[in-house]
């Protein structure tokens, strides 16, 4: 099963029931080496889901023991392709290593994304 990093809005039990069908029991974790801002959202039905116009977003750091605090969940192939339904053009999914060692998806500034 493939693991998933959340700093953001995926934390959320309605984005998380919306998304998933269910609610995802997670672990804290930190992602390593990225800092976290926040991005303006203009998708209307996200907006309304999530609550908030502004998400957190991640890019590369210049220090690279930058950390930003979030959830690391199990989730299946199914439920990944979900949230890349649910996450905005701003966003790109990529490969990261957080601060347990585990590998996991995570969800980044597409502008900066590998």
């Amino acid at each position: 099963m493939p693991l998933l990093f959340s700093y953001g809005t995926l934390q959320q039990e309605n984005v998380q029931s919306s998304t998933f069908g269910r609610l995802l029991h997670g672990k804290a974790d930190q992602l390593v080496g990225y800092d976290l801002s926040f991005a303006h959202i203009d998708d209307a039905e996200v907006v309304a889901l999530s609550g908030k116009s502004h998400h957190p977003i991640v890019k590369p750091a210049d220090n690279a023991n930058a950390r930003v605090d979030g959830m690391v969940f199990d989730i299946t192939d199914e439920e990944l392709q979900n949230a890349d339904t649910y996450e905005v053009a701003a966003y790109r999914r990529v490969a990261a290593m957080l601060a347990s060692g585990r590998d996991a998806w995570v969800y980044v500034d597409a502008r900066y994304a590998p």
